[in-house]
């Protein structure tokens, strides 16, 4: 395969990943700052029109069971949660594009215990989400590792 576009494919992985830990960390910082309260009143209003259409809608019914069901340890866990992934990632992804030495092998096993993680919550919640963003990691882990060696003998 062309060396250039697998470089191409490896930036394009790493800047989605920086967009994604922004929006992580912004989901963290906005966990932090609004109470359960708030939280399901935002998410009774969201599904409130699909509710009225249709009272047994999966999907609202059970954001709004999610929402309800929220307490303020876990909202705290979730806020902490985002955070730190987000900042870790934002980390690893900016050391990545400046071709940071260390942020190759950091990356790499960073990703590993991401990918355990999301493999070991997709056996409890069989998410299709989960298998879907632990393929895109997969891919990623694939395009630092092969970057790093290409790195490494130039």
């Amino acid at each position: 395969m062309n060396e250039r576009i697998i470089h191409r494919a490896f930036e394009i992985g790493i800047v989605l990943k920086a967009l994604n830990s922004i929006i992580e960390i912004a989901g963290g910082i906005a966990l932090y700052l609004v109470s359960t309260e708030q939280i399901v009143a935002l998410v009774r209003a969201a599904t409130q029109s699909e509710l009225v259409g249709d009272r047994n809608d999966w999907v609202a019914t059970h954001l709004l069971v999610m929402a309800e069901s929220l307490s303020l340890s876990s909202k705290s866990f979730y806020a902490f949660y985002l955070l730190t992934h987000g900042v870790v990632k934002l980390g690893l992804a900016v050391g990545l594009l400046a071709r940071k030495l260390w942020a190759y092998p950091a990356s790499l096993a960073v990703f590993v215990l991401f990918i355990a993680y999301q493999l070991y919550r997709y056996s409890y919640t069989r998410s299709p989400g989960l298998l879907v963003l632990t393929a895109f990691d997969i891919i990623v882990l694939w395009l630092v590792w092969h970057e790093w060696r290409v790195m490494r003998k130039a």
